[in-house]
């Protein structure tokens, strides 16, 4: 019984771990946005979409979809 409390307890704890991964990583593309990078009209709008398509996901729950579309923000921007 011990052990299972202790593996609910990790799991638990590893996405709550995972679930504030999210908003790190949108200080860090709003960090980078703030310094107006020269990026084509295109690439900022696909930044910006990114970025609240991150922010909707975790809202939602879905952590990974949101790290997801965050890093290709970030990866946009040069981060």
């Amino acid at each position: 019984m011990k052990k299972l409390m202790l593996s609910v307890a990790l799991s638990v704890s590893a996405a709550g771990v995972w679930a504030h991964g999210c908003p790190g990583e949108m200080k860090v593309v709003d960090a980078k946005l703030a310094t107006s990078p020269k990026l084509s009209d295109a690439d900022m709008a696909k930044v910006k979409q990114l970025r609240a398509d991150g922010e909707k996901l975790h809202k939602e729950g879905k952590h990974t979809e949101s790290m997801k579309a965050l890093a290709d923000a970030k990866k946009l921007l040069g981060v």
